[in-house]
């Protein structure tokens, strides 16, 4: 159970980095989304990094790389949502 706490943990402190790292008029708002967003850069940053050979197969991204990672997955939040593939929630 505290394995998960700190994911939530670790994923939304990603995820408000890379939101003041890459400030944007959509960016995904609110602690649920913020939290993914971190989540799913941790997640992006592992699968790279195991790829490449960085990270072992039972070892995963660290803080830095995972908000490395949620920037890139902000990066192509906006670019979906500027060429209309996604709607932007706040509008």
């Amino acid at each position: 159970m505290g394995g998960i706490i700190w994911i939530i943990v670790v994923g939304f402190v990603a995820g408000i980095i890379a939101r003041l790292l890459s400030p944007g008029p959509n960016n995904p708002s609110g602690f649920i989304l913020t939290t993914v967003l971190g989540i799913a850069g941790a997640f992006l940053a592992t699968f790279i990094g195991q790829a490449i050979g960085h990270y072992g197969p039972n070892q995963g991204a660290g803080f830095i790389t995972a908000t490395i990672g949620a920037l890139v997955v902000l990066f192509i939040w906006n670019r979906l949502v500027a060429s209309g593939t996604l709607r932007d929630f706040n509008r």
